[in-house]
């Protein structure tokens, strides 16, 4: 036998009531939620007891929902357009989703985790990939360490370019100004001058035989001092002597 018919009017029992507003709740929030899984439809059910509990349920959010509704009762144009481009939106992230996860299960791969699922096919090219990703991380780090050992190499000819311009700087100044760890010694000293002493017997040197005696000696300094000629004392030798003999003889 089945069911008989239900005359639909408010329940007078209180506690029948309820158990009514439970059960009848229950399956329309599971109605509305098949619906908008089978259908793809926007879905939303905002219920209130009559104790003033709230039950609401929304397949994409209740706020987007009465947002929808609002528009909708302005404009239903615009807000069917509008539900176009959000549909729209929502595929393409969840096509960004599912690369998302293609991704991450690759990356996984690669670090040799979950291949419980991958053929032998896959392992095989996994592999490859692999040895060229390997490959390409050697190359470049022989790149990195040549470039390295270029700079090293230009660091260090600058660094004996500024050592030999610093060299040449040092002895620049050193050529200006010469050690004195040694003081010169005076000209007299280095060469020093022989004095001779002419005694004339029984007579008084005349200042004549004493600037013969004076100019006798070639390397004198007076002669320097004077400014005269090397052979000065030479022309006047002759001159000298003679005067000398005609003193003696008077």
């Amino acid at each position: 036998m089945g069911r008989g018919k239900i005359e639909i009017k408010r329940i007078e029992n209180a506690n029948s009531r309820q158990v009514t507003f439970s059960k009848r709740r229950a399956g329309l929030l599971k109605k509305a939620k098949e619906l908008a899984i089978l259908c793809d439809a926007e879905v939303a059910v905002i219920i209130f007891s009559n104790t003033g509990k709230l039950f609401e349920f929304s397949s994409s959010g209740m706020n987007k929902t009465i947002s929808r509704y609002k528009s909708a009762q302005g404009s239903p144009e615009i807000a069917q357009v509008e539900h176009k481009a959000e549909k729209q939106d929502s595929k393409e992230a969840d096509h960004l989703k599912d690369e998302i996860a293609k991704l991450q299960m690759k990356q996984l791969q690669l670090l040799g985790k979950n291949l419980t699922s991958m053929s032998l096919k896959e392992l095989q090219l996994l592999e490859q990939q692999l040895n060229e990703g390997l490959l390409s991380v050697k190359e470049k780090k022989e790149q990195l360490l040549m470039q390295q050992l270029e700079q090293s190499r230009l660091q260090e000819q600058r660094a004996m370019l500024e050592n030999e311009t610093l060299r040449r700087q040092v002895e620049e100044l050193r050529g200006f100004f010469p050690t004195t760890d040694h003081p010169i010694q005076p000209y007299l000293e280095c060469y020093p001058v022989e004095r001779k002493n002419s005694l004339m017997s029984h007579s008084i040197p005349s200042p004549d035989l004493t600037c013969n005696c004076t100019v006798e000696k070639g390397d004198s300094d007076t002669t320097l001092y004077l400014g005269l000629p090397s052979d000065y004392h030479k022309r006047k030798k002759p001159e000298i002597e003679s005067h000398s003999n005609d003193s003696e003889s008077q």
